[in-house]
């Protein structure tokens, strides 16, 4: 299954692109949401785009660098210059377009208005901050960087979150992982997995030396089990948003 790239209007002004999977019934599904790490939507994305709507659900991968570095969503040599940029700042800038992404997610008649967003390395902080305040149903994270700064944003989360790193992952040092650790002793809806000997970018296929095959199945597999969960009646825009 081959998905499209589309253009999404921004809050800010402009457009940016998107690659868009859809399934090809006409029963309203959950969506997922794709925050790639900072060589942004590359063939590694794509695929995991593409497996997702061949399991039956909406998958969306917007370019969250369109910003700073315009053109293809693409970018690998760029990798040094997203890098070098302020990290933290430009996570917050991206929540608009995690937000427009889903706004333009819930024009379409394929979707039951339920998203859960997952975010891949640079991506990872979306997995928090999408339930957090965004409009999205669950959140997944995969080997995902800069979490120690958005720890405290899980508190008054009630949605699903599921947290998956490798224990020899460089961007999650033992700090990281014992700071997350003790989370789901208190918060029944946050999963937190570490698995031994898995490095950084287990889940990118293109990553010879990163790619772990099992632990990449078991994060497909946790977040197939949270879109059946979004699965359901239609819910309407207004009672996700609160207004």
């Amino acid at each position: 299954m081959v998905g499209d790239v589309i253009n999404i209007r921004s809050r800010d002004g402009g457009e940016f692109d998107c690659y868009l999977v859809t399934p090809e019934d006409n029963v309203p599904v959950p969506a997922i949401v794709l925050a790639s790490a900072v060589h942004g939507v590359d063939a590694d994305i794509r695929a995991i785009a593409d497996e997702f709507a061949a399991h039956g659900f909406i998958a969306a991968a917007p370019d969250l660098f369109w910003r700073s570095i315009p053109g293809p969503l693409s970018r690998d040599d760029d990798r040094a210059a997203q890098r070098s940029q302020p990290r933290l700042e430009k996570i917050k800038v991206g929540e608009r377009d995690m937000a427009d992404t889903l706004a333009y997610l819930g024009t379409l008649p394929k979707f039951n208005d339920r998203a859960a967003a997952m975010g891949l390395c640079y991506g990872g902080p979306y997995a928090i901050l999408g339930p957090k305040r965004l409009g999205y149903a669950a959140g997944i994270s995969c080997h995902g960087t800069q979490m120690l700064d958005y720890i405290q944003e899980l508190d008054g989360v009630g949605e699903s979150i599921c947290i998956i790193w490798g224990d020899q992952d460089h961007r999650a040092p033992v700090e990281v992982l014992n700071a997350y650790r003790g989370i789901p002793s208190r918060m029944k809806n946050v999963e937190v997995h570490i698995f031994p000997g898995v490095r950084h970018g287990y889940m990118m296929r293109g990553s010879s030396k990163a790619f772990d095959h099992d632990t990449r199945d078991f994060s497909m597999a946790r977040a197939l089990a949270i879109l059946e969960d979004l699965r359901g009646e239609r819910v309407s825009q207004s009672l996700r948003h609160g207004s």
